[in-house]
């Protein structure tokens, strides 16, 4: 389900990182979920690393499982307003996100668009035109890395949120946070160049 979407188009079959929000760009507590705007922190590095991943040609795409709707504990409509301080937030850091995705159903509803599964990546590419085979998943849980295997993505793993768990239980290497990431991905700017 999108939450929100970029008014901008910019630039056609472009690459996009395809990022987590909780314990990938913000705070989070395991078993806490994030019912209201102010509980919303990013992670100190989170803004340089989005202009990174930026200025090297991605697009900045949020998938998001918040089954916190699903269960009761926040509405829809909480659950957009507090993407859209996300959005604010970022915005204060001179970064535009492209567009955020949530999935608000819990694990047993078995739907088509909570990760690993990949109908929120299904929208995303409905609404725009990417270039997946350049593309990445970036987040901090076992989910993230299934649904970029699933897509046929690279997927990366960061030591954020749950990422410890994740490399422990996935047997997966880890960046350190995000920005560690962006640093590490290929600058398709510079690849269009040469």
């Amino acid at each position: 389900m999108r939450a929100w979407m970029a008014r901008r188009r910019g630039p056609v079959n472009a690459p996009a990182a395809f990022l987590d929000r909780d314990g990938t760009l913000n705070r989070n507590r395991h078993g806490v979920y994030i019912t209201r705007p102010e509980q919303i922190k990013l992670y100190a590095r989170v803004p340089a690393a989005l202009r990174l991943l930026a200025k090297k040609g991605y697009r900045l795409i949020v998938l998001s499982n918040q089954s916190g709707i699903g269960r009761g504990y926040m509405t829809e409509a909480a659950s957009l307003a507090i993407n859209l301080k996300l959005v604010a937030l970022l915005r204060g850091e001179g970064i535009a996100l492209d567009a955020i995705y949530f999935c608000p159903h819990t694990p047993e509803a078995r739907c088509a668009c909570r990760k690993p599964a990949p109908g929120l990546l299904e929208e995303a590419l409905a609404d725009r035109r990417l270039d997946l085979r350049r593309s990445f998943v970036a987040g901090d849980k076992g989910s993230d890395l299934r649904l970029a295997r699933r897509a046929g993505l690279k997927g990366y793993l960061v030591m954020t949120g749950a990422g410890r768990a994740a490399a422990a239980a996935e047997k997966h290497a880890a960046f350190r946070d995000l920005l560690a990431l962006a640093r590490a991905v290929p600058d398709l700017k510079d690849k269009e160049l040469k």
